[in-house]
């Protein structure tokens, strides 16, 4: 696999880990303002840990990339969503907006339509 494609599965999955156990408190203050509930929160949140999971295993298994990269894409677009349905300002868009474009180059390398 490339090896852009790997430090862009690295940072993605670290990126993912740090927020979801290191700042847990930030994304129990984000949910509750999007109105969404803890069950939401937590399947999100472990959906998030297992896929952040795979990506890494992937620079060793890299069959493992494309559905879980095309998977955290989504849940990324999902939060910009809900940035801009509160409308937060733009730097608490950035990093989820930054993480989409990771995911959509690693789901392109995977495919092969960026070498």
């Amino acid at each position: 696999m490339n090896t852009s494609a790997s430090i862009a599965q690295i940072i993605v999955a670290l990126s993912v880990g740090y927020v979801w156990i290191f700042r847990f408190d930030n994304i129990v203050k984000e949910f509750n303002q999007y109105g969404l509930n803890d069950l939401t929160r937590t399947i999100v949140g472990g959906t998030k840990i297992i896929l952040a999971t795979l990506l890494v295993a992937g620079i060793w298994y890299p069959a493992l990339v494309l559905i879980p990269a095309l998977l955290m894409g989504f849940l990324m677009a999902a939060a910009q969503y809900f940035h801009v349905k509160v409308n937060n300002p733009w730097s608490k868009r950035l990093p989820s907006l930054f993480l989409l474009a990771l995911c959509v180059f690693i789901a392109a390398v995977s495919l092969k339509l960026i070498s």
